[in-house]
């Protein structure tokens, strides 16, 4: 399928949000930068190319006229995916990850390679966010009835049962061997707060091992990756257009709404929020994204959207910075300046929302729908 955009129209930030329609839904309102005077709209092709994956659509975008073999390679990347989920997912029993759940009690588990370095990664963000971000928390999603879509406040002596099932320190690898091991029955690791977002990256070296320079990947609604710009030939264009793809972040309680834009280059950005899947108890909404420090939903921000080199680190991190809030998440990108957020958190006394922001450069374009509070 293509769709026909001009440099016009991304310069007014809608060729941007027409590339991102279906996972962004709609541009800012009276938002966008005038094009300069005088210079020729030049017309563009882009394709998109997607495949069901992982629970949701993921979806390549590129210049159909500039890369003759792009649906090749795009279809590529996708055929990729489909093997990372049967790897990753602990809905399918003969995963990877499900049998080192099963077994790794037991014994030690000799791991894939990449599969054991995403392993090693993510525990050592476990330790680099406090805690935040665990993979090893599933028995918490599954005591709050979350795995079953079937919500439900669990007893407090329940929950502490299943915090003993959780923590990074629970997991043991061996490099020499490359195993993994599990130091208390019951442990289980899920992928589903980082493996989008390494999917995406896969994809991405899929794509630039094939020259493919300039392009655009999502995954859902909540995770994209992006390389170059959606019309190559402006880079050389004195005036013209800044590098990167211009990618919406969604209101979270109003979906249907873009609440802030951002510029990406060779940058991933990911968002985390909870309304989607969330109950009610007694007048008080639980959200699906837990605390594994406690043991409870977290509960200060509406979504938090974490920008970064990778899109793994996006994916987990957006998770994290959900969980930590707004002072630990500023610390934490005051402490790593190739880490930006975004966190939109409820204001308690009006029950309206506003935008807190960290680490985000000047040329990263961040525009604010009008209406919206951004936190000085």
């Amino acid at each position: 399928m293509t769709r026909k955009s001009s440099r016009r129209n991304f310069l007014k930030g809608k060729s941007a949000a027409d590339s991102m329609a279906d996972a962004l839904q709609k541009t800012l309102p009276h938002g966008g930068t005038p094009a300069p005077t005088g210079r020729p709209s030049d017309e563009a092709y882009f394709l998109r190319v997607s495949r069901r994956a992982m629970a949701c659509e993921f979806e390549i975008r590129f210049s159909a006229g500039r890369y003759e073999h792009g649906t090749e390679a795009a279809l590529k990347a996708l055929d990729l995916v489909d093997a990372l989920e049967e790897q990753l997912s602990v809905f399918r029993e003969d995963s990877e990850i499900s049998r080192i759940n099963r077994t790794a009690a037991e014994e030690p588990v000799e791991v894939e390679p990449d599969l054991f370095e995403l392993l090693r990664l993510a525990v050592r963000l476990h330790g680099e966010t406090g805690g935040t971000f665990d993979l090893s928390a599933a028995p918490l999603w599954e005591v709050w009835g979350f795995a079953r879509r079937a919500g439900a406040v669990p007893e407090e002596g329940v929950v502490a049962e299943a915090l003993k099932l959780v923590g990074s320190d629970l997991v043991e690898f061996d490099r020499s061997n490359r195993t993994v091991r599990f130091l208390r029955p019951g442990v289980k690791l899920n992928l589903g707060g980082i493996g989008k977002g390494y999917a995406l990256d896969r994809c991405a070296e899929v794509l630039l091992g094939e020259g493919i320079e300039h392009f655009l990947i999502h995954g859902g609604n909540s995770s994209v990756l992006a390389h170059g710009s959606p019309e190559p030939e402006s880079d050389a264009t004195p005036g013209g257009p800044l590098r990167g793809w211009e990618v919406g972040i969604r209101h979270p309680l109003r979906p249907d709404r873009r609440l802030a834009e951002i510029r990406l280059d060779g940058r991933a950005l990911a968002t985390s929020g909870s309304w989607a899947q969330s109950f009610v108890h007694r007048g008080r909404r639980y959200g699906h994204i837990l605390d594994p420090r406690t043991g409870r939903p977290a509960e200060d921000v509406l979504s938090a959207t974490a920008i970064a080199p990778t899109a793994t680190l996006a994916d987990a991190l957006s998770t994290a910075f959900y969980v930590m809030g707004p002072q630990a998440t500023s610390d934490f990108c005051r402490q790593r300046p190739e880490i930006a957020a975004v966190l939109v958190c409820p204001v308690r006394h009006s029950g309206g929302i506003e935008i807190k922001t960290a680490g985000l450069a000047e040329d990263d374009l961040f525009r604010v729908a009008p209406g919206i509070a951004r936190a000085p």
